[in-house]
Parts: structure tokens; sequence; C-alpha cells
């Protein structure tokens, strides 16, 4: 066991030498110098820098992916989150959130489902890349100056996936709508979940989106938002991992 003379002796021993400390409050190596109080910031307690991501109306697009009728009969709680898409697209309509819509090989896989009016969106494009980052909504995203996306839909782990590393890649801030996004197997829902979290996109849900643009009951849209979102939303199987 070691006395605390010893550690004492240790420690100033590696101070007057001048050898690189590792020390773990502040996180880095640092050289001892006798002469310095080196009292550790409250700071410098971190270990990780925080990831903190917040909605700004003027700097925020809205991204539906592939909610198109041909999936309907085989994503798990489709209707659930056509609900929840519905609740995002009419939000951010009142909000005046940019909407790009995209729509999977549409010629095979149908449009976007009539439950959710599109009529106000930027663009809705068709594709054949997994990704929604084609160059047509790029320059959506150039030409408005915006630098976050919050993105739902399908699937949760391919077109949802993929967009999110591409539009992390190119440094934009990515906000997944949890409870809007699916997948036929929800364990995939489940991977692709922990996939984007490594990747430093923020998971949230569809309130929480809603009421972090309006900041606050004063805003001037807050009664026609809080119409959206009254009623409680549908479980979309957050709690349930099963295929």
């Amino acid at each position: 066991m070691f006395s605390l003379s010893s550690l004492l002796f240790t420690y100033t021993s590696f101070q007057t030498s001048g050898v690189p400390l590792r020390n773990p409050y502040f996180g880095k190596d640092t050289v001892s110098d006798p002469g310095v109080n080196r009292r550790p910031h409250i700071g410098s307690l971190q270990m990780a820098k925080r990831h903190i991501s917040r909605l700004v109306a003027n700097r925020t697009a809205f991204f539906c992916c592939d909610m198109q009728e041909a999936f309907r009969a085989n994503i798990k709680y489709f209707s659930e989150i056509t609900e929840i898409a519905r609740r995002m697209i009419e939000g951010g309509k009142i909000l005046d959130i940019p909407l790009v819509v995209t729509e999977q090989y549409p010629k095979g896989l149908k449009h976007t489902v009539k439950e959710l009016n599109i009529s106000h969106a930027a663009g809705t494009f068709p594709k054949t890349l997994f990704s929604m980052v084609i160059p047509e909504v790029e320059n959506i995203l150039t030409e408005k100056k915006l630098n976050t996306v919050v993105l739902f839909g399908i699937e949760a782990h391919v077109c949802v996936l993929h967009t999110a590393l591409d539009l992390r890649e190119r440094d934009y801030e990515v906000h997944i709508v949890a409870d809007g996004c699916s997948s036929r197997a929800l364990s995939d829902r489940v991977l692709a979940y922990e996939r984007l979290k490594q990747a430093g996109c923020i998971m949230t849900s569809c309130e929480t989106v809603l009421m972090e643009l309006l900041g606050s009951k004063d805003h001037a849209k807050f009664k026609e938002v809080q119409k959206v979102v009254m009623d409680r939303a549908p479980s979309t199987g957050l709690d349930r991992t099963e295929s």
C-alpha cells in the first residue's frame, strides 16, 4: 500500500524533472511547473466536449424520406409514423420551415402517401440512391443557407441512415425524429439508431422538435402548433426491439 508521503514524493519528483504528467483533471499531458498554481478548472473535468445542437428556425430544414405507398404493408408501425410525419409537416409549414421530400424509385414504389400534404415542399425529388443528399437537395440547403436538418421517414437503417451519414460528412447538424422513423424489422431500427448516435446525430421526437423551434408560449405561432400536437402522439414501438 502506498502512503501519502510516498505519493507526494513521487509527484514532486516528476514535477521537478519536467516529465509530462497525464493529469485526469486536465485530460491531456502537461509539463509541471512548480511556479504555477495548477488548480483544475471545473470545465476541465469533462472527458469529452458535449455536442449541443440547438434548432433555429431560419437555419433548419425538414427532410421527409420516402414515405411511399408501396411500403405501407411492410414497415412496422407505418400508420403511426405516418401520423408523426403529418404532424412534422403541418407544424413545419406553420413555422415556415423548408420541407424537402424524396421518393425512392417512384415508378416501382409509388408516390408519397395521400395522408401527407406536401404541396408546400421546396421540392419533391425522385431518387435511386439510398441517400436523400442528391444535387437538387444540396442546392436547396446551400441556397437557403441552412445548417441543420430534421430527418424522418423510412427505412431507418437504409435511406434515413445513408442520408444522415452524408449530411454529417458535410458538417450539417442532423436531428433524427426517433418516433417518426421505422424499418421492416425493429431490430434494424435499434441498430440504426445506435449508429446514428455514434455519427453525432441528435435523437429527438416530433413534439420535442416543434417545441424547441417555438422556444416559448409567447411565440406568435404557439397556439397553431399546439393544436397539431394536442392529442397524444401514437406509440411507434420505441420500447420494443423484437423483429
